[in-house]
């Protein structure tokens, strides 16, 4: 018997596995890749909210954790997966310079806001305004870490290549039953999916679709990451990614023409050199009204769990939300009550 079936092979559900293994618990993972957000991610942590220059939820404590946790993921795949990078914020007026002086001399945030102006250094990046630089930024490689880990589980036989159906699943008070499976729990980590999930319906998912271009500019030159009208990431040797789109109606993983447009146009009022577009992707961020992840136990059943929600955030949110599911069930700490699903407990029926 494990001690859980995962369900869903996304951040969520490749973090808390490992989180698990590290710990020495059992698991096994059922994931049939019908959710794509974790594998296209750009991967980018970044512990400020650049639109008003605010700490994100847990700033300090998501990224205290998070170079741990990568950084010791990074020695057991033998694969290097966390690259430190800068991020420069472009200013777009005086205004917006005077914002950020008074933001970086905010304790809260003096820590990832260096508080000088730096000048417009690359002759491809129009930036008459300047950049501030925020630290303790970088991105994963995350479809390497996704990748490496279940190609690691499926080898031990224990990550399962399948779809899930619900009907099959049979839940007594110490046990859980899956077909020929049996644990001592189940955690659902399936994004977006979740929507057809009928157990966890009720929560208030508001899956939000984004589209991003990967190009390569060789005389663009650009090592940090750029944050303006559209996020520019540098992927080495000359290739970059932009993103992202924001669609709530359509919520396909297609590419779209409109997408396309949108972010090359974000594309072109960044740079000022020529490019080539190599590829462009889709994928359904899991995002939730409240803008906190949805992580707890099922209003009926005492060994049913989620994990879930963690939106444009992914990277930064993966192993501190994993952490917190895993003290709760393991050693009966009590769940934030911002990311606990009690908090939706009304909507069930």
């Amino acid at each position: 018997m494990f001690d859980f079936i995962i369900v869903g092979a996304g951040l969520a559900g490749v973090s808390f596995a490992h989180m698990l293994e590290n710990e020495n618990k059992t698991f096994c993972i059922i994931n049939n890749h019908s959710q794509l957000a974790s594998l296209v991610a750009a991967g980018v942590y970044n512990p400020v909210v650049l639109k008003r220059f605010t700490p994100i939820w847990k700033a300090d404590e998501q990224v205290d954790l998070l170079h741990n946790f990568y950084d010791q993921m990074e020695q057991k795949l033998s694969k290097k997966i966390r690259i430190e990078q800068s991020i420069l914020r472009k200013f777009n007026s005086i205004e917006e310079q005077n914002n950020w002086f008074h933001a970086s001399d905010k304790p809260i945030l003096s820590r990832y806001l260096n508080p000088s102006i730096l000048p417009e250094n690359n002759t491809h990046i129009k930036a008459p305004f300047g950049f501030g630089k925020v630290q303790y930024t970088g991105r994963l490689d995350v479809k390497t870490y996704l990748t490496e880990s279940i190609n690691r589980w499926r080898d031990e036989n224990i990550y399962h290549h399948r779809n899930f159906f619900y009907e099959d699943l049979h839940i007594e008070d110490d046990v859980v039953y899956y077909q020929t499976i049996s644990a001592r729990h189940i955690v659902f980590c399936e994004g977006y999916g979740v929507l057809k999930n009928p157990f966890f319906q009720y929560l208030p998912m508001k899956p939000c679709k984004g589209e991003t271009l990967t190009f390569y500019a060789p005389d663009l030159d650009l090592n940090e990451i750029l944050k303006g009208d559209g996020v520019i990431i540098p992927i080495g040797e000359g290739v970059y990614k932009i993103g992202a789109t924001y669609e709530w109606d359509d919520l396909s993983d297609t590419i779209t023409e409109k997408g396309r447009k949108e972010l090359v146009d974000k594309l072109e009022k960044l740079i000022s050199c020529s490019y080539e577009i190599i590829e462009q992707e889709a994928s359904v961020r899991p995002t939730v009204s409240d803008r906190r992840p949805l992580v707890g136990k099922h209003p009926k059943y005492d060994n049913m769990w989620i994990l879930n929600g963690l939106g444009t955030r992914g990277v930064m949110n993966a192993p501190y939300v994993a952490k917190a599911l895993y003290q709760t069930v393991f050693e009966q700490t009590e769940l934030l009550k911002e990311m606990d699903v009690v908090r939706y407990q009304k909507f069930w029926k």
